[in-house]
């Protein structure tokens, strides 16, 4: 005989639980609870970088808004002006002319830094292990030395009256370059500290692109060459979407890094030759915040950087969060 179903009926009508939802409860709380753990990690690290960089970002929006001068700094007591700070600074053009120069410098660093560091990690591939290991080790050692190290360096090289450039271009017949200054225009100029950062940064991206290539399935790259693939087709069709992530997270720290750069410019070039028409932001916020002794305004210029960064960051966090979501 088949049970009644009305009990079961009257105790659904009057409230009770049925065996649908007794069994769905434990899945959504278990569900919950997974979904809240990465949270529960990452929060002790968002804690110590409030703790850390929490309180110098206040006190920079704050100083921003004052007037803080030597005066000023002397009492400890600043003076509030509002907006005037960002106004005064919005409405200088050799702020406007410095935000166009560093952009198109940062855009060339980044571009020469990513194809370059690429290009090598994919050399890597192809030379033999001793070969491979001598490489890698002279680029770890030129990622470890000193940026004030690697200028001096670089000077020594490039010096006009001495230096080593001049004397190889002039002995293999590439014209007289015999006492041929290198920074006597504002394009030589940061010409110079481009090759030295790309010089410099080459080495990361190189080391960090070849890890990622190991993630490469060999049996799709050996598929797609027996299938009459050029290298060329090999890379954007199978490398590129494997390293995708790795080379967007690469351009985006490469970008903040050569935006507010400051040693390489500002030591190169010369504390005596550095004027408008070479600042670039970094420098640019060095001169007017310490050397004219106008912190408000310094803070003012160190915001909007903040923030011009920021938006520069923006599509390539966006694109490597939906990476993510689609993974």
């Amino acid at each position: 005989m088949a049970p009644d179903p009305a009990p079961h009926a009257a105790a659904v009508a009057a409230g009770a639980p049925s065996l649908g939802s007794r069994r769905r409860r434990p899945l959504d709380a278990r569900r919950v609870a997974r979904g809240a753990v990465p949270y529960l990690l990452i929060t002790p690290v968002v804690v110590a970088i409030g703790a850390i960089l929490g309180y110098p970002l206040y006190h920079l929006v704050s100083l921003s808004f004052q007037r803080y001068g030597l005066p000023e700094l002397i009492q400890r007591q600043g003076s509030w002006v509002g907006l005037d700070n960002y106004r005064s600074v919005l409405e200088d053009r050799i702020f406007w002319d410095t935000l166009v120069r560093t952009v198109v410098f940062t855009a060339a660093n980044v571009g020469l830094t990513m194809v370059v560091g690429t290009l090598i990690a994919l050399l890597l591939l192809r030379l033999s292990t001793p070969v491979r290991i001598l490489l890698t080790s002279g680029l770890v050692l030129v990622w470890s030395m000193p940026a004030v190290v690697a200028v001096q360096v670089w000077y020594w090289m490039t010096n006009f009256q001495n230096g080593v450039l001049n004397y190889i271009l002039t002995e293999v017949g590439f014209g007289d370059y015999f006492q041929h200054d290198w920074y006597a225009s504002t394009f030589s100029q940061l010409s110079m500290v481009t090759l030295l950062i790309v010089w410099g940064a080459i080495p990361f991206v190189t080391v960090t692109v070849y890890a990622g290539l190991a993630q490469v399935p060999r049996e799709l790259v050996e598929a797609a060459q027996m299938d009459g693939a050029g290298p060329l087709r090999v890379f954007r069709d199978v490398t590129f979407p494997t390293l995708k992530p790795i080379l967007l997270i690469l351009t985006s720290l490469s970008i903040i890094w050569d935006f507010g750069v400051f040693t390489q410019p500002y030591l190169l070039i010369g504390a005596s030759h550095v004027d408008a028409s070479n600042y670039l932001m970094g420098v640019y916020v060095y001169i007017e915040g310490y050397a004219h002794s106008n912190f408000g305004r310094g803070a003012a210029i160190s915001i909007l950087m903040l923030l011009m960064v920021a938006a520069m960051s923006i599509p390539y966090v966006r694109r490597m969060v939906r990476m993510g979501d689609t993974a």
